[in-house]
């Protein structure tokens, strides 16, 4: 390891950092044990122990690891005098200027240094936003609240994100209640000059490609760092073809701009060491033009390390100056380690130096000599063996076509040397696709679920094409000039024609968490590659075919979904204001009821964000799920079938019940892709009765003869599911009509739980409806604290006059209410756990 000196203490150090996730330390004690350890290091080096001295030295980074973490504790967030959701005054500087959205402005301001709101200003129509900028000082009213995860195992930690950029609140405030500008600057003027060219550079895109939406999404993303216009229909493709690191600021846009920008100072002829000077003060404010983006930043510091290198004579290693670099930035905060833009950004540099480039070091170099001079005989003997014997081997070949076909045998060989340069570029690039597809392949597994096939392929014309792109991009935005813009806006047409014709190959696959003891030996079979390609060890083989059996089983997932036996489930699932349900039967079968969403009203801005993937979806991966049995869809309002498209690509149903659906609903385009796709499409009308995976359902709602015009709550379904002793009754958005109707028709009886209808809303729930139900808990999905104020207030002293035990998702988060026939078990995500023996009306089993 003496060739890579930094890895070993990057380890040390990653692992005292991790210590302190799961025990607790004090400084004082980590500082004692830090010292003790070089104390025995120094010691053991006296005494010529020079493996003695290396092991306590390591300790000691182990310690000095754990030292810096406690001394990097997690900040306690600032507070407001005042109550979450109420409407105040707020003065700041704004450090965020505004990004424009369609009914919306978005930008940042600080009320005090480093406590920050990110506000929503809301632009009605014909309203105009004042143009606002970087150091201006503000005023305004506002709705403030705290930023909430939502409350699910394995969701996005939303809180952490934000704090991590010192913004701890969120408002939203009209353009007609007056945004004032004060007299007088902040923040400072260098920030100030950055965020001008930023400006300006945002400005010179719109301008180039004025009327091309797409065109100014996507090259604002590419080369600003400026993703809020891209749409989700847009990058799609991208995700699903593993090449979406494309579009997002990244190492890679320093390195090409680099590159580029060292080739062009060569030729003013710069010596190596100014022109890396200049190139690195060029990274650094590129940097900061882009928003000071962590793997960008990161890149910036790599860049400036290896000048530094340069500088005295140092020859670059990538195992080297990576973990360099990652020990300067977790030194200055150790939290970053947990972040999954900094595992990804060191593991993909890392990957290539630990296997691609072993690997191409060992199979590549005989056809890099044959792909140069191939006709000069005489340079076979200062070449490798397996090099000259591949260089005899061509001419022969070369020489058997010249006799078939009478073309000179030098132009034969003139031309088989760039189609080998050729070869040998595809295959390295194929090498270093698929080590990056393995060595990420379980950080991509537990981040985003998604682990491509077709990227191996498609990042070898979407990387150079986008490479290209950078700087024809940026030499349009210099110059102004629209025919270098419009070769830009070829190169990303080609990109997106590459990426839309390989995702007609990638299968719908989605990975779920993978077992702890899978994670463990993949990545204990990756080291183990690394280190027996490291020193060509007989182990290689077995260890490669190690963790190409872990990178398979990572894919295939063949392991039992985490749902119990013998037990009906019902998981009301956090989705805000709306509504996502999954039952599981005795047998095991998945129910998946509702899909979220966002309720869409007025001029509303729909926020960028897909219920079904992003927030339904990982919870059900964290429990191992891939496959729904049924997708049931209570009716066709936005907050109930929002993710529905998500869900049915990702869990692939046999089956989809629905209400009572209108001809021109969203809902029901999305169920004729179903269709299509093969899946059997059922309309549930009242009476009907059946057994499904050991439970018995009963659907109440709605009736056969109804017909929905525009949608509406009352064409939800309703099902009673009963299992043993106990029944829940779910009643999607019903009002009051078709509770009557319900009490009228005595379809009702009394059950154990109720998902109590329409959010709470003051519209359900009635006196009649819940006397003929007589629930013991109910369950409420609700956002927190929502608009339409759900539950309202008269629906909570009602349920408790009833002596029901009410559970709500925006309180508790996610709450899972389980029955093996004769026990009631509850829990949520907020930690709370009941369990009750319950009589309960008896069922038949």
């Amino acid at each position: 390891m003496l060739r890579e000196p930094f890895l070993i203490p990057f380890f040390a150090f990653a692992a005292g950092i991790t210590a302190t996730r799961v025990a607790p330390f004090r400084p004082p004690e980590l500082l004692l044990a830090t010292a003790l350890f070089v104390a025995f290091a120094f010691a053991a080096r006296l005494r010529s122990s020079r493996k003695l001295a290396l092991v306590c030295l390591n300790l000691a980074i182990v310690a000095s690891g754990a030292l810096t973490a406690t001394l990097h504790p997690a900040p306690n967030p600032p507070e407001l005098d005042a109550r979450d959701g109420d409407f105040l005054i707020l003065s700041g500087c704004v450090v965020q200027p505004p990004l424009l959205t369609p009914g919306r402005e978005q930008f940042t301001i600080e009320l005090e240094p480093g406590a920050r709101a990110n506000v929503s200003l809301i632009v009605r129509d014909g309203e105009q936003a004042p143009p606002l900028e970087y150091g201006q000082r503000v005023e305004f009213d506002a709705r403030v609240r705290k930023p909430r995860n939502f409350g699910n195992p394995g969701a996005f930690d939303y809180v952490h994100y934000l704090a991590r950029r010192n913004v701890y609140w969120t408002a939203s405030a009209r353009v007609s209640d007056g945004i004032h500008v004060l007299d007088g600057r902040c923040g400072n003027r260098a920030m100030a000059a950055i965020f001008a060219l930023r400006s300006a550079a945002l400005r010179r895109i719109e301008r180039l490609y004025a009327g091309d939406d797409y065109a100014i999404a996507m090259m604002e993303a590419v080369l600003i760092g400026e993703s809020g216009k891209l749409q989700k229909v847009w990058t799609d493709h991208f995700r699903r073809t593993g090449t979406y690191h494309a579009l997002v600021i990244s190492g890679l846009h320093v390195a090409v701009l680099a590159g580029a920008f060292l080739a062009l100072l060569r030729l003013f002829l710069l010596n190596e060491i100014t022109a890396l000077t200049i190139a690195a003060a060029g990274a650094w404010l590129y940097a900061a033009v882009s928003g000071w983006s962590a793997p960008v930043v990161r890149a910036a510091a790599g860049f400036t390390l290896y000048l530094v290198g340069r500088y005295m004579f140092r020859r670059g290693r990538v195992l080297n100056l990576v973990p360099a670099i990652a020990l300067v930035f977790l030194i200055a905060d150790p939290a970053q380690l947990f972040e999954a833009s900094f595992q990804l950004s060191f593991l993909s540099v890392a990957a290539i130096g630990a296997f691609a480039m072993p690997l191409s070091e060992r199979l590549m170099p005989r056809f890099r000599e044959a792909s140069h001079d191939l006709a000069a005989v005489t340079r076979d003997a200062r070449m490798s063996p397996r090099g000259a014997a591949l260089r005899i081997e061509l001419r022969l070949v070369a020489l058997t076509i010249a006799l078939w076909t009478r073309i000179p045998q030098r132009h034969l060989l003139r031309a088989m040397e760039p189609c080998l340069r050729l070869f040998t570029w595809a295959s390295e690039m194929i090498i270093l696709s698929g080590v990056m597809q393995i060595a990420l392949a379980l950080p991509m597994a537990l981040y985003f679920h998604r682990i491509s096939i077709t990227g191996l392929t498609a990042n070898l014309a979407v990387v150079p094409l986008m490479s290209a792109l950078v700087p024809v991009g940026f030499a349009a935005i210099f110059t102004g000039l629209g025919p270098i813009a419009w070769i830009a806006r070829q190169l990303l047409a080609l990109s997106a024609g590459v990426v839309r014709w390989h995702v007609q190959f990638e299968p719908s696959h989605r990975v779920p968490d993978p077992p702890f003891w899978l994670a463990c030996a993949l990545v204990a079979a990756l080291i183990l590659v690394a280190v027996a390609a490291r020193y060509r060890s007989k182990w290689l083989m077995p260890a490669l075919a190690a963790a190409l059996t872990g990178f398979a089983l990572l894919i295939a997932a063949p392991f039992e979904p985490e749902i119990r036996p013998g037990t009906l489930e019902l998981t009301a699932i956090d989705v805000g204001q709306g509504d996502a349900l999954m039952v599981t039967t005795p047998q095991r079968k998945v129910v998946l009821i509702d899909s979220g969403g966002f309720p869409l009203f007025g001029n509303r801005t729909k926020p960028n964000i897909d219920m079904g993937e992003d927030v339904v979806s990982p919870y059900l991966w964290t429990r191992r799920i891939q496959h729904a049995d049924i997708i049931a869809t209570t009716h066709a309002h936005e907050d109930h079938v929002g993710g529905l498209h998500a869900l049915i690509e990702n869990f692939r149903p046999a089956e989809i019940w629905t209400g009572a659906v209108p001809e021109q609903s969203p809902e029901s385009g999305t169920l004729a892709e179903a269709r299509a796709a093969g899946i059997r499409v059922l309309r549930r009308r009242t009476g009907e009765s059946f057994d499904f995976g050991g439970a018995h359902f009963e659907i109440l709602s709605p009736p056969s003869e109804y017909e929905p015009g525009q949608p509406d709550n009352n064409d939800s379904l309703t099902m009673r599911i009963s299992y043993g002793r106990h029944s829940f009754l779910l009643t999607g958005d019903i009002e009051r009509p078709v509770e009557d109707e319900l009490v009228q028709q005595h379809l009702l009886s009394p059950v154990t739980v109720l998902k109590v209808a329409h959010h709470g809303s003051k519209t359900s729930s009635t006196e009649e409806f819940l006397q003929a139900t007589t629930p013991e808990f109910a369950v409420i999905s609700a956002g927190y604290l929502n608009l339409f104020h759900h539950p309202h207030r008269e629906v909570l002293e009602r349920l408790w006059e009833h002596h029901v035990d009410t559970l709500r998702t925006d309180q508790s988060g996610l709450v899972t209410i389980r029955s093996d026939g004769r026990r009631i078990t509850i829990s949520t995500n907020a930690g709370e756990e009941i369990l009750r023996t319950l009589p309960g009306p008896l069922q038949e089993w």
